[in-house]
């Protein structure tokens, strides 16, 4: 299996350097699609390997380079504010493929949407908490099903619903890893409270919404963009472009016998590189000296760990607990050397989530998605790291963490000149809090660090394996950082109860 495992990697880390090596080069420039090309190239080399459905692996590629060729066509580039939504287009446009190839799966999306208009209560309820901030920091996106999530009331509903199993499990998996549309429940009724209407009134308007992006995804995607006032390419060439690109390799997965959950989330995850991870914004961020040691020197404790741990990795699994294990340890371990910790982290930015409640009360439902990104990577770092710290004690020698029995190397940060010199980047004889500070920044904007491209990667490859099982939404406790440490909200969980 350690070949396997050696291409799995070389894949992901491929993906990531990919982005980060052309951030390096352009951060600071104009931003182009075409900047993106060493992305679309490494995605291109991406094979199955024996055991592997080559079917989900040329879903990943294929969506990859349709959503490269298709805004090629439409713009040279895209502002800003613009650019998270580019990973929302896939999902709308592959669930009206599947609902028009298959007559039963459409009958149960339609009995889905059915039964969202009979959970007027639920929704008003769930809708009320987020607006009020009840559960605290929480990422309406999750690809877990966390308290306040969109995937959390998706599967109080679905519960409700009586289709297939196989068609729930679809459903749920195309609002949690997959993007079916860039609205998060609770948006509307927070707008429409704020603009004056009853509670009653501004309830009935949201379930419309949530049954809107079931029911027409594509039209109800173009809406939102239209609403947010997007203008950087028209987005409805777009999906009807991507639309014509992408059919056959959704066809070929559906006659592989790809489980439907798989192929409504496998095109989303893989594409926000494109003009998203590789953009504007990100190059605009990246100006920053110490922003950028920190990417870089994460991205190479993440690649020397991997490469060493090949022989102890008893699973495919093994893969990503290592390369997210050691992403979060690389960035708490950058944390510390500044003073502070998770918990003091987590206990902060919870704080102030609930002034930004109180402050902007109609903010995007997705405002504190990273946040919580953040929180929960270095919560698991921490935890990491303080095991390792216990262990040495007073003795001499480096830290040794360890994640799956893997130990992670953390030389790439000591040995990062940037990293190592924070007093050329502030006053220096109190620069004591430069990168921290930093990492203030990247928790509004952690995906290279999580990191996105490699674990969009190795999903793929680990789905490639087992076609017929949903991997998304994730089934099991997430550890969020502000349920561990602050906020008491276990029991609004609904990942022991996932259809």
């Amino acid at each position: 299996m350690s070949e396997l495992y050696k291409k799995i990697i070389a894949e992901a880390m491929a993906a990531q350097r990919a982005d980060v090596e052309t951030i390096k080069k352009k951060r600071g420039t104009a931003f182009s699609i075409t900047d993106a090309e060493p992305y679309v190239a490494a995605v291109r080399k991406m094979k199955a390997a024996a055991g592997q459905s080559a079917a989900v692996i040329d879903l990943h590629k294929t969506s990859v380079t349709a959503h490269f060729t298709a805004l090629k066509g439409l713009t040279k580039t895209i502002r800003p504010e613009d650019d998270p939504f580019v990973e929302h287009y896939q999902t709308p446009v592959v669930l009206e493929i599947l609902s028009d190839e298959d007559p039963k799966f459409k009958k149960s999306l339609d009995a889905f949407v059915t039964r969202i208009g009979k959970s007027e209560a639920l929704i008003g309820r769930e809708s009320a908490r987020r607006y009020a901030g009840f559960y605290g920091p929480t990422c309406v996106v999750d690809f877990a099903m966390i308290p306040g999530s969109t995937s959390n009331i998706v599967n109080q509903i679905l519960k409700k619903t009586k289709i297939p199993k196989d068609h729930q499990q679809t459903i749920l998996a195309s609002k949690s890893w997959g993007m079916n549309t860039s609205y998060g429940v609770g948006e509307v009724f927070a707008t429409r409270v704020e603009a004056g209407d009853s509670l009653a009134d501004a309830s009935k308007k949201e379930v419309q919404q949530v049954q809107k992006i079931y029911k027409t995804p594509v039209d109800a995607q173009a809406e939102l963009m239209d609403e947010a006032g997007h203008t950087s390419f028209d987005v409805r060439k777009y999906m009807s472009e991507y639309r014509r690109l992408i059919t056959p390799a959704v066809k070929k997965a559906v006659d592989d016998g790809v489980h439907y959950g798989n192929i409504v989330t496998i095109p989303a995850y893989c594409v926000g590189d494109i003009a998203h991870h590789i953009a504007q914004s990100t190059f605009n961020m990246c100006k920053d000296d110490v922003i950028m040691a920190t990417i870089d020197a994460v991205t190479e404790v993440m690649e020397k760990t991997l490469a060493a741990a090949v022989p102890k990795m008893k699973s495919e699994y093994d893969i990503l607990s290592v390369a997210t294990g050691a992403s979060a340890c690389a960035t708490e371990y950058i944390l510390e050397l500044d003073g502070f910790n998770a918990p003091m982290i987590v206990d902060l930015l919870t704080k102030r989530f609930h002034n930004l409640v109180q402050l902007n009360p109609t903010r995007g439902a997705a405002a504190e998605l990273h946040n919580c990104d953040f929180m929960d990577m270095i919560y698991r770092g921490w935890k990491i790291l303080d095991r390792a710290r216990r262990a040495k004690a007073g003795s001499a020698g480096k830290l040794k963490p360890k994640v799956s029995g893997c130990e992670i190397d953390l030389s790439p940060v000591d040995q990062n000149e940037v990293l190592m010199n924070p007093q050329w980047y502030a006053y220096p004889a109190c620069a004591i809090t430069v990168r921290a500070s930093a990492l203030m920044r990247l928790s509004d904007y952690p995906c290279l660090l999580t990191s996105e491209p490699v674990t969009a990667t190795m999903m793929t490859n680990i789905i490639a394996l087992h076609k017929e099982t949903p991997a998304a939404p994730v089934r099991a406790c997430k550890d969020c950082a502000a349920a561990c440490l602050v906020d008491f909200r276990h029991q609004y969980c609904e990942y022991k109860n996932a259809v």
